[in-house]
């Protein structure tokens, strides 16, 4: 197959390229080369390339930090992509499949957990990644609108929380693990005695390698074709200070956490109900946590020589 995937050059899309490469013929174009977010020049990119399936990652994302700075551009960008490519997609006929991809933001702030994915409506998402989840429950719902009118096949998954080779460390925007691995990395380094963590600790996350969520996706690529959104996850449930003890040791740092309470913790619980994937197209994660941090702390150093 002929594939664009938007985002190929991103934390996912590199797993995905590395996955796909020696199967199908990808375009890869990166955010400079294609923004996703200009309506012309994804029409203009429509008009000059035939491919017949679109993977959809392209996203503005980041940590709690950023989605509190930046809430506005957060939603704008993110509505912008979904409704462009969702569009375009749907009109232009050589595009037979479109895989998308959402959030576990999305989800209510107190969900009942395992998170099943016919929950995703019943109440608002944590207020700190609202903005992002609601972007992302909009680019569901649209899949699920054009499939209806246009008879489009518009899939849509939503993956947990990632992590792995080719992730952000910037402590402004990174996610908690690559934020984790690179505090306590410099904190070794300089022999500081201590780290700060944000929140108590007490919040829960589900952690999925990001090798595995390029898995699940090729899975559904080939097998899946429905608009009813699927969990994408490990369904293994871990709090931020069982999180940040594991990450201690594997960086083998020695010194002392402090908990910044006066900061958010996110919501208070994430961990999915990973069962559809499993029976509709047999995902199932195969990385455990700690090969997939060593890792990704093995890719982070080899950054820094």
């Amino acid at each position: 197959m002929k594939i664009l995937i938007t985002g190929a050059s991103g934390f996912l899309g590199k797993h995905l390229v590395a996955r796909l490469g020696f199967k199908h013929d990808l375009l890869t174009p990166s955010s400079e080369e294609l923004d996703v977010s200009n309506y012309h020049a994804l029409e203009k990119y429509f008009e000059s390339n035939d491919f017949g399936v679109v993977i959809h990652l392209a996203a503005r994302c980041g940590g709690i930090g950023a989605n509190r700075k930046n809430p506005a551009v957060f939603f704008e960008k993110n509505l912008q992509m979904s409704s462009n490519i969702l569009k375009l997609a749907s009109e232009y006929e050589q595009v037979k499949k479109m895989i998308t991809l959402g959030s576990v933001c999305s989800y209510p702030k107190f969900t009942e957990v395992p998170f099943k994915e016919e929950n995703i409506w019943n109440g608002y998402p944590e207020e700190t990644n609202a903005p992002y989840g609601i972007a992302k429950r909009a680019l569901m719902m649209g899949c699920q609108y054009y499939n209806q009118q246009y008879n489009d096949n518009f899939v849509h998954l939503i993956p947990v929380n990632m992590y792995g080779e080719y992730d952000h460390f910037d402590l402004e925007n990174s996610h908690v693990i690559p934020a984790l691995i690179r505090k306590m990395h410099e904190a070794k380094m300089s022999g500081a005695s201590s780290v700060t963590v944000w929140g108590d600790g007490s919040a829960s996350r589900e952690f999925l390698y990001a090798g595995d969520c390029a898995e699940a996706i090729e899975l559904a690529l080939e097998y899946y074709n429905s608009p009813e959104p699927v969990n994408i996850g490990t369904g293994q449930e871990i709090t931020i200070k069982e999180l940040v003890e594991i990450i201690k040791n594997v960086v083998e740092y020695k010194g002392d956490i402090i908990y910044d309470t006066t900061k958010p913790n996110g919501q208070p619980r994430r961990c999915l109900d990973t069962s559809k994937a499993e029976s509709q197209f047999c995902f199932q994660a195969k990385t455990s946590f700690d090969e997939g941090l060593r890792k990704t702390y093995n890719w982070f150093l080899n950054q820094q020589l």
